[in-house]
């Protein structure tokens, strides 16, 4: 099968018009699908420009042989919450058949994949740029089972939210794979899931799978979401907006700590807090002088997760420059800084942090007193090598 290679547009007021992946292939009529039982794994980020879910529009369309869906986390038709899925179901709208794909990889997935029947996997799911965002390490899981069931696997490509412009923080040690990060790339990749699914192939995969992607027309490196024309649909419930994804992959590190991290309030990930914090945090944070962020003391109570019912303090973070804005810098500086202002301050007992980090080294360097540029420059020596090997899949100028 030959992958449909990145086409010019005609040109919009913006200079350009983007067309996802799908928007490509089902311009073609499918036809790089004929003649083969398709299974398509997404959730509702799978929709096109008018919002109609891409199973429903493969469903309506005699071009192509759509007889399976495979869900992730959160659920194709998205009615779990987070670390949850929908399990084994037929689709009401559709009638097809609907597989679970969450915490399954290797050979039992392989047999998802073989049971369903189908010849060809089609992945399309809008990312979120961040290393322990996990719909990436679903794609890593559905690529390899693919391979071992001996069916052809093809990507619909889709913005990376935040830019590819540069792959940010730490990478990950490979003793510290969890599905929050199954092989060593950056905590912010900056590639898009059709990039990642060729690293994926070209570096990881002990057995490659056959893989074709169907590339964006449209989109370029220095893109933030709402360039692309498209509608934000939340990939997962506490990534409501796009501007979630701009510090997400910073401020994630909170789930690692006994701070809230937003949950359970209408802006998840840009308001962190707990019980005790005052208006020194915020001061510290303001104190440092990063670029393109400002901090503001802020007091709110989350509905669920942590700290539920009650008030807490904290900050808010408002990005006034987002081409200057580093999200994993400033999320490194709110952990120095909050350490330092907040004598309750803790890591997850379970020292999940590193999990998210992927090593030891965030924590211990903080623990042990560092400021926000020496764990920075801890990094640097792995980043640079992975960003040479991301440049070798890069797809788009």
């Amino acid at each position: 099968m030959t992958p449909l290679p990145a086409a010019a547009v005609p040109a919009t007021d913006s200079g350009h018009r983007l067309r996802t992946g799908f928007e490509r292939l089902a311009a073609s009529g499918y036809a790089s699908l004929r003649g083969g039982r398709v299974g398509v794994v997404t959730n509702p980020t799978g929709v096109t420009r008018d919002v109609r879910h891409i199973v429903d529009a493969m469903h309506a369309d005699d071009r192509v042989n759509l007889t399976a869906v495979f869900g992730p986390e959160h659920g194709f038709r998205g009615t779990a919450q987070a670390g949850g899925s929908e399990g084994r179901y037929d689709d009401p709208a559709t009638g097809l058949p609907v597989y679970d794909t969450y915490l399954k990889s290797g050979q039992p997935l392989a047999d998802v994949f073989t049971a369903s029947g189908v010849d060809t996997v089609v992945f399309d799911i809008q990312d979120a740029g961040a290393r322990f965002y996990t719909y990436i390490w679903t794609l890593y899981d559905c690529m390899e089972a693919a391979g071992l069931a001996g069916k052809r696997f093809v990507v619909l490509d889709r913005p990376n939210p935040v830019t590819g412009r540069a792959a940010l923080g730490p990478v990950l040690h490979k003793e510290f794979a969890t599905f929050v990060g199954r092989q060593p790339i950056a905590q912010a990749h900056g590639m898009t899931v059709a990039e990642l699914a060729r690293l994926f192939n070209g570096e990881f995969l002990t057995r490659p799978v056959e893989l074709d992607t169907v590339l964006m027309s449209g989109w370029r490196r220095s893109d933030f979401y709402d360039a692309s024309g498209l509608p934000w649909v939340p990939p997962s419930p506490n990534m409501p907006t796009a501007d979630t994804a701009l510090v997400y992959s910073g401020t994630c590190l909170f789930e690692g700590t006994n701070l809230s991290e937003g949950r359970g309030t209408t802006r998840p990930f840009e308001l962190l807090g707990a019980e005790g914090v005052d208006g020194r945090w915020a001061a510290a944070a303001n104190g440092l002088g990063l670029p393109g962020v400002y901090f503001r003391e802020a007091y709110f109570a989350p509905t669920f997760s942590k700290f539920e019912g009650k008030t807490v303090g904290g900050v808010q973070i408002h990005v006034h420059d987002r081409a200057a804005y580093d999200p994993v810098r400033t999320g490194i500086a709110l952990l120095v800084t909050a350490r330092k202002v907040w004598s309750g301050f803790a890591w997850r007992s379970d020292n999940w942090i590193d999990k998210l980090t992927g090593s030891t080294q965030v924590r211990t360097m903080i623990d042990a007193g560092a400021g926000t540029d020496e764990v920075v420059a801890a990094w640097q020596d792995e980043l640079d090598a992975f960003r040479r090997t991301r440049k070798e899949y890069l797809l788009y100028r």
